[in-house]
C-alpha cells in the first residue's frame, strides 16, 4: 500500500512536467498509475475474504501508524476509486482542450491522480488520525480540482464554498475522532468497530455525533447539500470523479464503516436515517425541475448518497448488501452519465435540455451509454441498479421496529426517493437523446444557445462511458456471484435488530411485494415525469421554508460582517490605541491571577536585588532612560534614548558573565539604531500627537503596570521550579554533542540547528518584504542593477588604471564615486576613517565567524559586525560606496547563505548520519598551528552571509532607496520653482 500510495504521490508531482512534454497523452500515462493500483487490488480481492493488513509506524511519539487494511469494504472503495480514475484521466486526454481550457491541464492531471491517492489511502487506512489526514487532503485536492478554471468567479466561489462545508465538517470529525480514540484508548478502526465502546455515556454519543458531521458535510446531506450542485462549475470529468466516484463517497464510507460498530445508538439512527431520508427527497424534487443536465446529475447524485448513507446505516444485514452493490452500481451509472454529459457539451456547446437537438441520432452509441447508465439509475431490469434497488426494498419493506418508527420512515422516503429518481431519469434521456417538444425557451433563466458546430465526439469519450454503462449491464446478470464477494462485509453490519429479512442479490425472485413496489415506482416516477417534463423553468420546491444555500450566504455575510466592524473597532489604524490594547490584556489576565491564584513566591533569602554597585549604577541608568524616552516629544530624541535602555541591558549581560549575549545585544541595538536613524530621514522631527496630561499618565500607569506584572510573573516561574535547571549540564554537553565551548552558539547551529534555519528563511522573507515596501517599481530596481554594474566597472577600471564608465583617469586611494556627492554633505575625517578602519571591521567579523565556537561570536554576530562595516562605508560615500564595497544584489547573499546553512544539513546524510551530525578534527597548519575545525562552521557560514544580506538589503533600500526618493522629490521641487519664476 506504502508503495502505492508513493506511486500516486510521484505521479502528481511529475504531472506539470509531463503535461508539457507529451501534451495531453500524458493523462493516459497518468492512468497507469491508478490502473497499477487497481490490478493489485483486484488479486487481494480474490483471497477468499482474507483480510491484508500492513503497518509502519509513523509519529510513535503520538501513537500514529500508516496502518492499512484491506477486508471487503475497503476493497471495493479501493476499486471504485482506483478503476473509474484511471478511465476518467483516460477521457482527460481528448476532452481537455489544452489551449482553450482556462487552467493549468498539469495541476488538473497531477490533483487528479493525487486525489486517486488520497482517496486509496482514505479507505484504505486502519488509522483513525490517518484517516483525518487522508481526509483534509481530499478537501485541499478537491478545492483545487472544482476550482480549476481560475478565470471564472463562479467556479472559485464554488471551490471556496465546498473548501468551507467540508473542511468545517473536517474539523468538527477530528473532534469526534479524538474523543472515540482517547474513551476506547485505541485509534485503530478495526478494533474501534469490534468492540465499540457504548456504555460511557453521552461523551461516546457526542464523539458519533461529530463524526457522523464529518461524514454529513463531505457527502453533502441535508442540511449541507448546497454545495454539491454549485461545485458542478468544475470541468465535467472532475464532477464525474468527485461527485460520483470518489470524494462524495468518503462520507458514505464513513458511515459504512462505523455502522457495524454504533448503528444502534440513538444518535446515530436520528442523523443517519433521518438526514438520509430528507436528502434522498429533496435531491430527487430539485433533480426533476432541472434544465441543466449537469445541474439534473448534480441534485440525482445528492438524492442518492442520502439512500446510501441511510442504507449503509441502516444496521441490518440485508441493507448493509444492498447498499454496498447500490453503492458500487451508483459509483458506474453516475460516472457514465457524467461523461456522457461531457462528451455531449463537447458535441453541442451546451447542456440545457431546451436546446439540445439531434444528439441520439448523431451520437447513437452514446445515446447507448447514456440510456443504459439511466436506466440503471432508474432501477430497470437487468442492470446493476435494479439488483440493488430490489435488495434495498427486501431490507426495508419489513422495518423492525414496525412502521410508525424511523425504520418505517425510511423505508417510505426510499420508496419516494426511487419514484423520484424515476422521474429525473427519464427526464435525463429525454432531455439529451431525444427531439421531442421542449419547455419554452422564454423562461426567467433561459440562456440562448451559443452559436456551435457539431462536433463528433471521438472514441475515447464515447467509449469510456460505454464502458462503464455496460459493466453494470454484465453485473446485473451476474450479481449472485457478486454477492459473494460482497457478503464479507454484508456479514459484520447486524446492529439494529436481532433478525432481519434474508436478503440476496439476483434478476428474480418471484412476484413478491418488492417487485410489485418496484413496478409502482416505475408508472409513478413515468407519471411525475409526463406531468413535470414541460415546466419552462427550475423552479426549487423545498421541503421546508429555510434555504440551505442562501442560509449559507447569509451565514458568510454575517461572518464577514463581525470580522470588519471586531476589526474596526480593535484596530484602528492607531498604534497607541494597539499597543494599549496588548498591555491591557497582559495587566488584567496575568495580573488577576497573580493577586488571586495560588502563587508560589520566593522566599526573602533566595531574592538578590544586585551582586555588584555597578549593576545598580546600570540599572538606574537604564530606569532613567526609559523614563527620558517615555517623554520625549522628538523622534530622534526617543531613539537614542531607547539605545541607552538596550546598551544597557547588555552591560547587564556583561556583568553577569555573559559576553556572548552582551557582544550580540550591543550589535542588535546598534543596527536597530542605524535603521531607525535611517528611517526617520522620512519622518518629522517630532511626534505628531500632543496628548493631554491625563492621557500622558495613564500611559505611564500603563507601562508601570506592564513592568511590575512582567516582574512579578518572573519571579513566581523562578520560585515555582520544581526539576533542576535543564542549563546545569550544558557546559559539559555542549563540548560532547557540539564540540564546542560556546554554549549559546553550541545551541544556535547543533542543538536547535532546524529553528535556527527557519529563522533564515523569516529573515529572507523579511529583506524581500522591506525591498519590497521600497522599490515598488521595476524602474527603482533598474536603477540599482545600473549602479551595480557601474561600480563593477568602476572597480574594473580602478585597476586598470581609468573608468569604464567615464573614462575618467581614477585616483587610486580615493572612495569610489565620493565626487558624485554634494560636497556640502561630505565629510573628510569620515571618509578618511571609514578607509582606516572598515578592513579591520571585516577581519574582526571574519575572526568571530571562526572563533565563535569556543569565544563570543559566531555567525550571527560576525554578520551583524560585517553589516555595520558596510554601514560605515555607507556613511561614508553613500550608496556609491556602498555598491563599490560589495556591488552584489542582496538576493545573491541571502540566497547563498540559506543554500549553504541547508547543504550543511545534507551533507551528514549522504553519510549516513543524522542530519546536521557535527563533526569536528584538529589540524595542524604550518605558520599557523593546531586548528580546531568543527563542521557546524558551514552552517555558521550561511548564516554569516544571511544576516550580511539583509543588513546589504536594509542599507538599500532605507539607504540609497530613500536617498533617491528624496533627491527625485528635490528635482520635482526645483523645476516647480524654476516653473514659478519664469516669465
Amino acid at each position: 500500500m506504502l508503495a502505492l500510495l508513493g506511486a500516486h504521490l510521484a505521479a502528481a508531482v511529475v504531472a506539470p512536467s509531463l503535461m508539457r512534454v507529451l501534451g495531453g497523452r500524458a493523462f493516459a500515462v497518468l492512468a497507469l498509475v491508478p490502473s497499477a493500483s487497481a490490478a493489485w487490488l483486484a488479486t487481494q480481492a480474490g483471497g477468499g475474504g482474507a483480510v491484508h493488513e500492513e503497518s509502519v509506524a509513523w509519529v510513535p511519539d503520538l501513537g500514529l501508524a500508516l496502518a492499512f487494511r484491506l477486508d471487503t469494504l475497503s476493497t471495493v472503495l479501493a476499486l471504485v476509486v482506483t478503476v473509474v480514475g484511471a478511465l476518467i484521466l483516460l477521457y482527460c486526454s481528448r476532452y481537455v482542450d489544452l489551449r482553450t481550457t482556462g487552467g493549468s491541464p498539469g495541476l488538473l492531471g497531477g490533483a487528479l491522480v493525487g486525489f486517486a491517492g488520497a482517496m486509496l489511502g482514505l479507505v484504505t487506512t486502519d488509522d483513525l488520525l490517518a484517516l483525518y489526514v487522508f481526509w483534509e487532503i481530499t478537501t485541499v485536492l478537491s478545492y483545487l480540482l472544482v476550482g480549476y478554471l481560475t478565470t471564472s468567479a463562479a467556479s472559485t466561489r464554488a471551490a471556496r464554498q465546498a473548501l468551507v462545508v467540508t473542511a468545517g465538517g473536517g474539523l468538527a470529525m477530528l473532534v469526534g475522532v479524538v474523543i472515540l480514540g482517547e474513551t476506547a484508548g485505541t485509534y485503530r478502526i478495526s478494533e474501534l468497530v469490534a468492540d465499540p465502546v457504548t456504555s460511557t455515556g453521552p461523551l461516546v454519543a457526542w464523539g458519533v455525533g461529530l463524526l457522523l458531521l464529518g461524514a454529513i458535510t463531505k457527502s453533502a446531506l441535508v442540511p449541507f447539500h448546497f454545495w454539491l450542485p454549485g461545485a458542478m462549475a468544475a470541468p465535467t470529468p472532475v464532477s464525474a470523479y468527485l461527485h460520483a466516484a470518489a470524494m462524495v463517497k468518503a462520507g458514505v464510507y464513513l458511515v459504512a464503516r462505523f455502522a457495524p460498530g454504533y448503528a444502534d445508538l440513538p444518535v446515530w439512527q436520528v442523523l443517519v436515517l433521518g438526514l438520509g431520508a430528507g436528502t434522498m427527497l429533496l435531491g430527487g424534487v430539485r433533480a426533476t425541475r432541472q434544465l441543466d443536465l449537469k445541474l439534473l446529475l448534480a441534485y440525482g447524485t445528492v438524492s442518492q448518497l442520502g439512500m446510501l448513507v441511510l442504507l449503509l446505516g441502516y444496521g441490518t444485514e440485508g441493507a448493509a448488501l444492498a447498499g454496498l452493490t447500490l453503492l458500487l452500481a451508483h459509483a458506474l451509472f453516475k460516472s457514465a452519465l457524467f461523461l456522457t454529459v461531457g462528451a455531449v457539451d463537447h458535441a453541442t456547446g451546451t447542456r440545457d435540455i431546451r436546446h439540445l437537438r439531434g444528439v441520439g441520432r448523431r451520437a447513437p452509441w452514446l445515446m447507448v451509454a447514456g440510456t443504459l447508465a439511466a436506466a440503471s439509475m432508474a432501477g430497470l431490469p437487468v442492470l446493476l441498479g435494479f439488483v440493488g434497488k430490489e435488495a434495498a426494498l427486501t431490507a426495508l419493506l419489513t422495518p423492525a421496529a414496525g412502521w410508525v418508527s424511523l425504520q418505517g420512515a425510511a423505508a417510505v422516503a426510499f420508496v419516494l426517493g426511487s419514484v423520484l429518481t424515476m422521474a429525473y431519469s427519464l427526464r435525463f434521456v429525454w432531455g439529451a437523446f431525444t427531439d421531442g417538444a421542449r419547455p419554452p425557451a422564454g423562461g426567467p433563466v433561459s440562456v440562448a444557445p451559443r452559436a456551435h458546430e457539431w462536433h463528433a465526439p471521438g472514441p475515447v469519450l464515447v467509449g469510456i462511458p460505454l464502458v462503464l454503462a455496460l459493466t453494470g449491464l454484465l453485473l446485473g446478470p451476474t450479481s449472485t456471484w457478486l454477492e459473494q464477494g460482497l457478503e464479507g462485509y454484508s456479514a459484520t453490519a447486524q446492529r439494529v435488530a436481532s433478525t432481519g429479512p434474508e436478503v440476496h442479490l439476483g434478476l428474480w425472485h418471484g412476484v413478491n411485494a418488492p417487485l410489485l413496489v418496484s413496478v409502482g415506482v416505475w408508472v409513478l416516477g413515468g407519471l411525475w415525469f409526463w406531468l413535470q417534463a414541460r415546466r419552462p423553468a427550475e423552479v426549487p420546491i423545498p421541503l421546508s421554508p429555510v434555504d440551505a444555500a442562501r442560509a449559507y450566504h447569509g451565514l458568510m455575510r454575517g461572518l464577514d460582517r463581525l470580522a470588519l466592524e471586531t476589526t474596526g473597532f480593535l484596530q484602528r489604524g492607531s498604534l497607541p490605541l494597539l499597543l494599549g490594547t496588548i498591555f491591557t490584556v497582559l495587566v488584567l489576565l496575568p495580573g488577576t491571577q497573580l493577586l488571586l491564584g495560588a502563587n508560589r513566591w520566593p522566599q526573602r533569602d533566595q531574592l538578590r536585588l544586585a551582586e555588584s554597585a555597578a549593576q545598580v549604577a546600570v540599572a538606574a541608568l537604564v530606569v532613567a532612560s526609559a523614563v527620558l524616552a517615555a517623554r520625549a516629544r522628538r523622534r530622534l530624541r526617543a531613539a537614542f534614548l531607547v539605545a541607552v535602555t538596550g546598551y544597557g541591558t547588555a552591560i547587564l549581560f556583561l556583568l553577569h558573565g555573559a559576553p556572548d549575549l552582551a557582544l550580540t545585544q550591543i550589535l542588535v541595538e546598534t543596527v536597530s539604531l542605524v535603521v531607525l536613524v535611517l528611517v526617520l530621514r522620512r519622518l518629522s522631527g517630532r511626534f505628531p500627537d500632543d496628548p493631554s496630561t491625563l492621557t500622558r499618565r495613564l500611559r505611564a500607569l500603563l507601562g508601570v503596570a506592564v513592568g511590575v506584572v512582567v516582574g512579578a510573573t518572573t519571579l513566581v516561574a523562578t520560585a515555582s521550579r520544581v526539576h533542576a535547571p535543564a542549563a546545569g549540564d550544558l557546559a559539559e554537553r555542549s563540548v560532547d554533542y557540539g564540540a564546542g565551548r560556546n554554549i549559546v552558539n553550541v545551541i544556535l547551529v547543533d542543538v536547535r540547528a532546524w529553528d535556527t534555519m527557519g529563522e533564515l528563511s523569516v529573515v529572507l522573507a523579511c529583506a524581500t518584504g522591506v525591498a519590497s515596501l521600497v522599490f515598488l517599481r521595476e524602474e527603482a530596481m533598474d536603477r540599482v542593477r545600473a549602479g551595480l554594474r557601474s561600480a563593477r566597472g568602476d572597480r574594473a577600471g580602478m585597476r586598470a588604471g581609468t573608468s569604464e564608465t567615464t573614462g575618467a583617469i581614477l585616483p587610486s586611494r580615493r572612495i569610489s564615486g565620493i565626487l558624485a556627492l554634494d560636497p556640502e554633505r561630505r565629510s573628510v575625517i569620515l571618509e578618511v576613517v571609514t578607509r582606516l578602519v572598515f578592513h579591520t571591521i571585516l577581519l574582526w567579523s571574519v575572526y568571530l565567524l571562526l572563533s565563535g565556537h569556543n569565544q563570543p561570536g559566531g555567525g550571527f554576530a560576525a554578520g551583524i559586525v560585517a553589516g555595520l562595516a558596510l554601514c560605515l562605508r555607507y556613511l561614508g560615500g553613500r550608496g556609491y560606496e556602498l555598491r563599490a564595497a560589495l556591488p552584489v544584489m542582496p538576493a545573491v547573499l541571502l540566497g547563498s547563505g540559506l543554500f549553504i546553512a541547508a547543504g550543511s544539513a545534507v551533507i551528514p546524510m549522504l553519510f549516513g548520519s543524522a542530519a546536521l551530525r557535527t563533526w569536528d578534527a584538529y589540524l595542524t597548519i604550518p605558520l599557523v598551528g593546531e586548528v580546531h575545525l568543527v563542521t557546524s562552521l558551514l552552517f555558521d557560514i550561511g548564516v554569516y552571509l544571511v544576516v550580511i544580506g539583509l543588513m546589504l538589503d536594509v542599507l538599500r533600500s532605507l539607504g540609497s532607496g530613500i536617498d533617491a526618493q528624496i533627491a527625485r522629490e528635490r528635482e520635482r521641487e526645483d523645476e516647480r520653482a524654476e516653473a514659478e519664476v519664469r516669465p
